[in-house]
């Protein structure tokens, strides 16, 4: 008589409950994203109802004010609100996978600091003013800064070591950082123009005049999205992987490309924005367990999500004004920075 194999019911219990979050994750998040993304179109300094704004969207006629609005301010600023979730979400997994660092941000490769001293020179130097302008300062920065993160973490030699990107990339960032403060208290005057782009925000940005950051960004998505089946390989060890015949450096690299092109162009776009690379992950892991595609696929929903919630409540804090969405992600990922660091299931990627 044949032995036979028996599985647990405890293991079956579990694969059921990871299913069960992997369908939440993907067809749940993309409702709740419909659902955010239609708020974000109605509420705004000019409430509009939710039936007029699916008119316009429709192509029915609706009040020209009306139509301005949703059509000409809101919905490329939603767009915009969905790319740059997204792309920040999944530029901190890969980072955080990248370094095994639980804690760390698409900034620690010096992206931020990159874009921020870009565009202090832009200003500063040559008086570029205008956000259509000065973003492609700010993307030639973050390719700049990460590209020399790179090459002192060993790519030029074939390798890449995480803990010296890490150290390089904090380094340059600190670096780079000093050199801004010193030009904006050397002629404040000039530097207020970038006050909220510092800061982060979503106003006054144009999707249309910068269509190829948009396309460079979608160009890391695909990257993440390809390499997702060589980070789980990744994280079996540096031995495993080669004798799966995934390429260490390789991955590493494209890796780091990717979250060049995700974090820049965002970055570049919208100005430094915190905490969303850092605590979507954590949400994604949660909800899909350690493989990397279902993350990377689960980062693309969840970041949107959050990002489009943080945009509402910028516009509606000090209405009716409005507060720039870097500080309402700080106000919210400041306690959740705190509960992660308190946590020890989230030190162990």
């Amino acid at each position: 008589m044949g032995l036979q194999m028996h599985r647990s019911p405890f293991s079956t219990s579990n694969a059921a409950t990871l299913r069960n979050r992997r369908v939440f994750a993907l067809v749940g998040g993309l409702a709740i994203l419909a659902v955010a993304a239609l708020a974000s179109l109605v509420i705004g300094s000019r409430p509009v109802p939710p039936a007029t704004v699916i008119a316009a969207l429709f192509g029915d006629e609706v009040p020209r004010a009306d139509a301005h609005a949703i059509l000409e301010l809101r919905v490329p600023r939603t767009a915009l609100t969905i790319l740059v979730g997204g792309a920040l979400a999944v530029a901190g997994a890969l980072i955080q996978t990248l370094t095994r660092n639980p804690l760390a941000d698409p900034g620690i490769l010096g992206v931020t600091s990159g874009s921020s001293f870009a565009v202090a020179l832009a200003v500063g130097l040559l008086g570029i003013t205008r956000p259509s302008l000065y973003v492609w300062f700010a993307l030639a920065g973050a390719l700049a800064a990460t590209l020399a993160v790179a090459l002192v973490g060993g790519a030029a030699r074939g390798s890449v070591d995480p803990v010296r990107l890490l150290l390089a990339g904090v380094a340059l960032g600190a670096i780079l950082s000093g050199i801004v403060s010193g030009l904006r208290i050397a002629s404040p005057r000039t530097f207020n123009t970038i006050k909220v782009w510092e800061v982060g925000t979503f106003v006054d940005r144009n999707l249309t005049s910068c269509l190829p950051v948009v396309l460079i960004m979608l160009t890391g998505a695909v990257i993440a999205l390809v390499l997702g089946k060589s980070l789980n390989a990744l994280a079996l060890g540096e031995e495993m992987a080669s004798a799966l015949g995934t390429s260490v450096w390789r991955t590493r690299l494209l890796a780091v490309a990717a979250i060049t092109f995700l974090a820049g162009g965002a970055t570049a776009l919208v100005g430094p924005i915190s905490f969303v690379g850092l605590m979507v992950p954590h949400v994604a892991r949660w909800l899909t367990g350690q493989d990397q595609r279902w993350i990377i696929a689960c980062c693309l929903i969840w970041g949107p999500i959050i990002t489009i919630f943080a945009d509402i409540a910028a516009r509606i804090a000090v209405s009716p004004g409005e507060m720039p969405v870097g500080i309402v992600l700080s106000f919210l990922g400041g306690p959740v920075l705190v509960a992660l660091v308190r946590r020890r299931k989230a030190l162990a990627l």
